[in-house]
């Protein structure tokens, strides 16, 4: 997939753990964890609102596109 979730990484430069985020954010741990790992498909605009207000960053420096070399898309 061509959408980074950087999220480990903001949480390591602001020394948050995955359990105080959860609780600031409001979210529940498991699914904090499917979005930190990738494994989301979707996430919603207040969701990364509120996760950028936490982290004191910009969306820029949760999410990254790398294109997938090679591969064609339909568009």
């Amino acid at each position: 997939m061509p959408i980074i979730v950087n999220l480990d990484v903001m949480m390591a430069k602001r020394k948050m753990s995955l359990n105080e985020l959860s609780e600031k954010v409001g979210l529940t741990l498991s699914n904090l964890s499917i979005l930190k790992t990738g494994k989301a498909k979707a996430i919603r605009f207040s969701t990364l609102e509120t996760i950028c207000e936490v982290l004191n960053c910009q969306p820029a420096d949760i999410l990254e596109y790398k294109s997938d070399e090679g591969k064609t898309t339909n568009r």
